[in-house]
């Protein structure tokens, strides 16, 4: 485990987490941003209690790990089109993110991370699941590590945002409708190496990974249903509870996760900003 001198690092569960201490997300100095990424890389999700940026503070700490993405299918706030609301009304029976999923994996280059800002919470409900891709790749065997190694996965938004959709649901968040221009599919390593730490990882993300390159979804699905469950594991897995003002920032390069929906009834709302990231290897 690595010092910190300007940070206080409390972890938070076996799998993966931890808790970052003694700083203020609205005004990070150079050297305190080199102390969070670097506890970012050792506990893969990090979490900041009681936090209040405006908009822009909150663009401007992303801006720290790199450029910041825009959502191809999902709107951004009309002045900061950075940053998603993720918005589930009482009224709303479905929510964004209700399906474990590693963020914009359709995409080349998907995002370094995820920044998620607590702004309303329901009074019951409404954690926030992160299962460790490395944990889950280190424990497969060492035939399956091989085979999969050298496999490659196409990504694809068809079946969550294109007209394929077989279980499209509008919420407050994802407020259009199926289109045509979500067809479009990348080649992804299943098994990716991390940037940053050099670490393996599964690659995989349920439907925006429907099959194997050069296979038929059919052919992938007994592997890839394999693999999903293995995936998520509890022994890979933590769950935070948040508070209003919390905000969790995980390495989407190496962490899936998952936004439950037990809250019924009740108003949650999320700012979320993306930081772009590499074409996976």
């Amino acid at each position: 485990m690595a010092d910190y001198s300007k940070i206080q690092v409390t972890p938070y569960a076996s799998a993966l987490g931890a808790v970052i201490g003694g700083v203020d997300l609205a005004s990070v100095d150079d050297d305190t941003y080199l102390e969070v990424r670097r506890a970012l890389m050792e506990h893969q999700v990090i979490f900041f209690e009681d936090q209040h940026m405006t908009p822009e503070q909150h663009l401007a700490f992303g801006r720290r790990f790199g450029s910041l993405n825009i959502h191809d299918f999902v709107g951004g706030m009309e002045e900061h089109p950075e940053i998603v609301e993720v918005r589930k009304e009482p009224e709303d029976e479905r929510n964004f993110g209700g399906a474990w999923h590693v963020d914009v994996i359709y995409l080349e280059e998907p995002p370094l991370g995820s920044i998620l800002y607590a702004k309303e919470i329901p009074g019951i409900g409404g954690d926030t699941l992160f299962a460790n891709q490395v944990a889950a790749y280190d424990a497969l065997s060492k035939g399956m590590k091989d085979m999969l190694d050298g496999m490659t996965a196409i990504a694809t938004p068809a079946l969550i945002y294109g007209t394929q959709s077989t279980d499209w649901s509008k919420t407050s968040s994802m407020n259009s409708s199926p289109t045509a221009t979500a067809e479009g599919e990348v080649e992804h390593p299943v098994v990716r190496v991390h940037p940053e730490t050099g670490r393996k990882s599964l690659f995989l993300s349920g439907k925006f990974t429907p099959r194997f390159k050069d296979m038929t979804m059919e052919e992938s699905a007994p592997l890839m249903d394999y693999l999903f469950a293995h995936q998520t594991k509890p022994q890979f897995c933590c769950r935070f509870k948040w508070a209003e003002n919390a905000v969790a920032f995980w390495d989407n390069r190496c962490v899936m996760h998952y936004a439950l929906n037990d809250y019924p009834g009740q108003r949650r709302l999320m700012h979320r900003v993306a930081v772009n990231g590499d074409r996976p290897h």
